[in-house]
């Protein structure tokens, strides 16, 4: 298993993909901070939450799992990769550890990034800045999401192998569906993955997440319905991958 999560993590790191989208991802999310802390006058309490959690990496990694997985099959090189790796079920598994140990560095390094940034700006604006504490804290539940989030988009993008469709789907998924179920059907949409459980484990607020009836779960049982996704869809993702013809 070692050697299989080492030669994804190599094949993942050597991508133009992964290259391009972590440029994009550290690009908006350092936008968003300087925007945000140039233009807005944000209270103590709100300084965390309004600048320090512009952290973009969880969509992107969910996207750049989704290609990584889809990818195999677009380019043909599902066959000798499980060539490499016979054990269908392994490989799966090393590939979204991989996925989520990404999600991670990301998220720590635009987290970081965004943290200087950020303190640097509102600190000549004479503006409130948060305690180091509650840095460290919000960088922390940032690099949360973004590594379950990994684990979730590989999962999601085994279960459809055409990439387009399945990069719509989760878009779809992501800026539709979700903020549709909060906004009609709190109830519901408190268990959305993309939005009210990321915004439960990064302790953001109801009205935020699109619905301030809306009931979040706390952030620990947040973590524990995301795992509940992953583990879903991972499932019968690989249920699927085991069924599936290579040719």
């Amino acid at each position: 298993m070692t050697a299989l999560l080492r030669a994804e993590l190599i094949k993942l790191r050597t991508t133009r993909t992964f290259l391009a989208l972590t440029g994009v991802a550290v690009g908006t999310s350092l936008l968003i901070c300087v925007l945000v802390s140039l233009l807005s006058e944000p209270t103590p309490e709100d300084v965390l939450r309004e600048v320090f959690a512009a952290d973009t990496s969880a969509l992107f990694i969910v996207m750049l799992a989704i290609v990584g997985i889809t990818g195999e099959w677009r380019h043909r090189t599902i066959t000798s990769s499980l060539l490499a790796a016979p054990n269908r079920l392994r490989f799966l598994v090393a590939k979204t550890l991989a996925f989520a140990a990404a999600g991670l560095l990301l998220s720590l390094l635009i987290s970081i990034t965004i943290a200087i940034v950020g303190m640097i700006i509102l600190s000549a604006r004479d503006q409130p800045t948060p305690e180091l504490g509650e840095l460290v804290g919000q960088i922390i539940r940032n690099a949360e999401v973004a590594t379950l989030m990994g684990a979730f988009g590989l999962a999601l993008g085994t279960l459809v192998r055409n990439q387009p469709v399945a990069i719509v789907g989760v878009l779809m998924l992501a800026f539709v569906i979700e903020p549709s179920l909060v906004a009609l059907a709190p109830d519901v949409g408190r268990f959305a993955p993309f939005s009210a459980l990321s915004g439960a484990i990064q302790e953001m607020s109801a009205e935020d997440v699109g619905n301030s009836d809306l009931n979040l779960l706390s952030p620990g049982l947040a973590v524990l319905a995301m795992f509940a996704w992953i583990g879903t869809a991972f499932t019968a993702g690989a249920v699927l991958l085991k069924r599936r013809d290579l040719h």
